[in-house]
């Protein structure tokens, strides 16, 4: 246990500072991940043996859950709206049209079976989400023609559809399928529960959130978590797609108005990233540099063929009906980006039809899958800017919907008490302290969004909004606490010797905060917050 808790930290101590070398080189983190697997491996200086298939299915299948959700989370559907249609028809079509291009290849070329050959298409037909909003991001490309979001939601899209394909070929090569009705009902079942449940839950956990108050902080992340699980497990145990589910659970959270979401955003945010790392380590640690030379030649004829042929085929069919750009086209076709749903395929191939095939299907995905990251994510920045494809009067970051620019403003509230000089006041006659807006009266359960007629009443809790600084020269704060004994209790503030340039600004007293005034008296436990200035 200690063995592998030092290890995991070393894993992850790596990643991090393997993150800064990348983002300079323009790679992708995941890449490391994969070679820190390599590295640990049994082939490797970390000589640790690991070969089952079966659990690293296991956290695979798990980690894609939360990357699906994720993708779908981050998702503005707002502005993806415009070219959803582009992107459902890339990530059906264009992984089948993808899957058979390729397909063909290995059998007609290579010389693979017919099953086989559709089956490492299959196993290969989408493109990675994980590693495509990461370049999105981090080389902040501004595409034209909202390119970043048909990317967006055909690589977060696309998986379930690879899935199902991939499923079938298993299927057909263990002689499992049953009859050509049995066929279509998997397919169908596939679809309609995966969809019809996604959407479903996704309904019902908002409406859990908008109506029910979570007690403790943390709650609404662990309930979202739970939900995420379950987006996947219900479909999946009535036959039904659980990765469109997922995604489709993302999608719709991501994009409702719910409590705490963004709070949600760096907790799913983690939580994605540790199950990339997870994902893409194990892919390195069950690879054996040995085997890649066997398969070197065959894997890199399929890498160039599907960067270079199959994807550029099926994107240029899709879209030329809908009078896209070439270098449109051109871009999406480079963005093909292979990864996660391909890792996780490939080990559910390798369990399934091991000793059944010849094919090392695993051992060719891996070397595909590190071609396409090494030469699509690392040039899709470069490429787009030859294609002239940037667009600088745009922001990227704005079609994903967990993101939202730092609105340098702070929020103050108060209760009007009796006599108080606004009370019985119109908003318009009320004079504010400069940079400052009303924007929230809370009266009993009522919450009023004022406008200059609405009168302030006794009672009321009044909002006020403020612009702020998120450094300001001068601030250097302590606390103070009063104990028992202490020569200041029962002395107002007025009363009370305090040292030059400090200021008490705030006292906390039972879980409470009060904003203190000269004639403030101090009570046994309070603790005083000081701003003190240095002269």
């Amino acid at each position: 246990m200690t063995a592998f808790l030092l290890v995991l930290a070393a894993v992850m101590f790596a990643g991090v500072i393997l993150n800064r070398i990348t983002s300079k080189l323009g790679v992708p983190i995941l890449l490391a991940f994969i070679l820190l697997g390599m590295l640990f491996g049994e082939e490797g200086i970390g000589k640790i043996s690991f070969d089952n298939f079966t659990v690293a299915e296991e956290l695979c299948s798990v980690a894609l859950i939360f990357i699906m959700f994720y993708g779908g989370f981050g998702t503005n559907w707002k502005v993806a709206r415009p070219v959803v249609k582009q992107s459902v028809l890339l990530s059906t079509a264009g992984v089948v049209l993808t899957a058979g291009f390729t397909g063909l290849f290995c059998r007609l070329v290579l010389g693979m079976g017919w099953l086989e050959s559709f089956l490492t298409g299959s196993v290969i037909g989408s493109t990675d989400a994980a590693s495509v909003f990461y370049v999105l991001r981090s080389k902040r490309l501004n595409l034209k023609y909202n390119t970043a979001s048909l990317l967006e939601v055909e690589s977060g899209s696309n998986d379930p559809c690879a899935y199902m394909l991939t499923a079938l070929f298993i299927s057909l090569i263990n002689g499992n399928t049953g009859s050509g009705w049995e066929i279509v009902y998997m397919l169908f079942a596939q679809i309609f529960y995966g969809a019809a449940l996604g959407v479903f839950i996704a309904l019902l956990a908002v409406l859990v959130m908008k109506k029910f108050n979570f007690t403790a902080a943390g709650f609404d992340a662990i309930f979202v978590f739970a939900v995420a699980v379950f987006a996947y497990a219900a479909p999946a145990a009535i036959g039904g797609n659980g990765y469109l589910s997922t995604y489709i659970v993302g999608i719709i959270l991501g994009n409702s108005a719910i409590r705490n979401k963004k709070s949600l955003v760096p907790f799913f945010d983690g939580i994605t990233g540790i199950m990339q790392m997870l994902l893409f380590f194990l892919l390195g640690l069950l690879s054996y540099p040995s085997k890649l030379i066997g398969v070197a030649l065959p894997s890199l004829a399929i890498a160039v063929f599907l960067t270079f042929v199959a994807r550029p085929l099926a994107v240029t069919g899709l879209l030329l009906p809908f009078k896209s750009r070439f270098n449109q086209i051109a871009t999406v076709s480079w963005a093909g980006v292979r990864g996660a749903a391909s890792i996780v395929f490939a080990i559910m191939a390798h369990i399934a039809v091991n000793g059944i095939i010849e094919t090392d299907i695993f051992h060719i995905i891996f070397c595909i899958v590190l071609f396409s990251i090494l030469l699509q994510g690392s040039l899709l920045g470069t490429v787009s800017g030859r294609l002239k494809m940037i667009d600088d009067n745009f922001d990227v970051m704005k079609t994903f919907s967990d993101y939202s620019d730092e609105v340098p403003v702070r929020f103050i509230q108060f209760r009007i008490s009796e006599g108080h000089k606004w009370q019985d006041t119109a908003v318009k006659n009320i004079i504010l302290p400069p940079e400052t807006i009303l924007v929230l009266i809370i009266r009993g359960e009522q919450k009023i969004i004022p406008n200059g007629r609405t009168v302030i009443k006794c009672g009321d809790l009044i909002v006020l909004s403020a612009v702020t600084s998120e450094n300001v020269e001068g601030i250097k704060l302590s606390e103070r606490l009063i104990k028992k004994g202490d020569e200041d209790i029962g002395k107002t503030l007025s009363e009370m010797n305090c040292e030059e340039n400090a200021l008490v600004i705030m006292i906390k007293r039972e879980g409470k905060i009060v904003i203190p005034k000269g004639n403030t008296v101090l009570k046994e436990n309070d603790i005083m917050v000081i701003n003190r200035t240095e002269q």
